[in-house]
């Protein structure tokens, strides 16, 4: 595996984001609590929809998920 590898949230030729597969785990982990955090905020405002309620049960599942790692990280 590359050091740096492009997100796949973009379909580019020439990728601009990269993640670094080398950072330190509480830093990937704590980037990647704040993206889904960030998602879920964003998917409640449209909560009067049923299928946006599931995602966010989802999303908060895993933002809870992530806490405990990251909890663990620290330690």
């Amino acid at each position: 595996m590359s050091r740096y590898m492009p997100i796949t949230g973009l379909d580019c030729n020439v990728p601009s984001l990269l993640i670094d597969t080398e950072a330190p785990l509480d830093v990937l982990h704590e980037t990647a609590a704040f993206r889904i955090r960030s998602a879920t905020q964003l998917l409640e405002t449209f909560a009067l929809h049923e299928v946006a309620q599931a995602l966010v049960i989802s999303l908060r599942d895993g933002c809870d998920l992530l806490d405990v790692i990251g909890r663990h990280l620290r330690a």
